[in-house]
């Protein structure tokens, strides 16, 4: 599967797509702010090209990859989820960033959720997270998730930790899974107002 193969995912309020030039700016500016200090950030702006340039290389190589998370209505990019497994990975990783602006509307679960179905539904097994111990707010989204802390997993390069998603069959039809969509139906409710900031 090449880059011009990338399916197009759809929620009621995202469209996921394959990452394209025009989507450029909007990545280089997150990751050129402290929101990315959780995923190698603030990097300059060569490092930030290397990186894009890395995304859409890495569906080329791998077969699978990082979406851009559009919103339907406007079109807008709002951030990126998807499955990321560059050299070294011990395992391939579900991962998700929203851009600063946009942060707290639910956006990182609903893409990042429709992402594992995807990959789930192309016989994943298993898949983790590889998190910042401080990043809070990624380790809750996570855990909103279904996942666990996995302290058995091999990290990356020991300065993270690894949350393990659920098995499709840990997913289908349950609790776990219904709790999600709930979550997310509320979040696509224009009338909801989460009390306080939301989390991702």
């Amino acid at each position: 599967m090449g880059h011009r193969d990338i399916p197009v995912l759809e929620t009621k309020r995202l469209i996921l797509r394959g990452p394209e030039p025009e989507d450029y700016p909007d990545f280089k500016a997150t990751f050129a702010s402290y929101r990315s200090r959780f995923m190698g950030g603030p990097l300059n702006a060569y490092e930030a090209w290397m990186l894009y340039a890395a995304e859409i290389g890495h569906w080329e190589i791998r077969g699978f990859g990082m979406w851009m998370v559009h919103l339907r209505e406007t079109d807008e990019t709002v951030g990126m989820a998807g499955g990321w497994s560059p050299a070294k990975w011990p395992e391939r990783e579900i991962a998700w960033i929203i851009w600063p602006e946009q942060a707290g509307q639910g956006y990182a679960l609903e893409a990042t959720h429709r992402v594992r179905q995807f990959y789930y539904d192309q016989g994943w097994e298993t898949a983790v997270s590889y998190l910042d111990p401080k990043n809070l707010d990624s380790i809750r989204l996570a855990e909103r998730l279904g996942c666990t802390k996995d302290h058995d997993a091999p990290t990356v390069d020991g300065s993270d930790v690894v949350y393990r998603h659920p098995s499709p069959d840990a997913l289908r039809g349950t609790q776990l899974a219904h709790g999600i969509d709930m979550e997310i139906a509320h979040y696509q409710d224009p009338l909801f107002k989460p009390k306080g900031w939301a989390i991702d």
